[in-house]
């Protein structure tokens, strides 16, 4: 499995921004279809966005589409996400993952998780 690292997470204000970025050590992550999740406090985990290897092909879950968008940068070897208009319903820890394709399955291999959390 490859080994994910999450990192950008922290307190923002509502209507704020973060960026949130996935890294892999050891291997590229250009090899993979890579999602976000993410799990608030007592609730399950949630998908969040997928990119395709190619970066060509994303999906995302209704609640964070057109403020939220995933993308790959093939050259430094990470996945991000672009969290803009944040509200309080997007504190959670999110994390990265590989998935099938874009779909909101992943393989299993997760990272330790970066908190976001948005304050009213």
């Amino acid at each position: 499995q490859v080994q994910l690292v999450e990192s950008g997470g922290g307190l923002v204000q509502a209507g704020g921004s973060l960026r949130l970025s996935c890294a892999a050590s050891g291997r590229s992550l250009n090899n993979y279809d890579m999602g976000w999740f993410r799990q608030a406090p007592g609730k399950e985990r949630e998908f969040v966005a997928a990119i395709g290897r190619n970066g060509a092909i994303t999906s995302y879950a209704d609640s964070v589409k057109g403020r939220f968008t995933i993308s790959r940068d093939i050259a430094k070897n990470t996945v991000s996400l672009q969290m803009k208009s944040l509200n309080p319903e997007d504190t959670a820890v999110y994390y990265c993952t590989t998935t099938f394709g874009v779909s909101r399955i992943s393989k299993g291999s997760w990272g330790q998780g970066t908190q976001v959390t948005v304050s009213s």
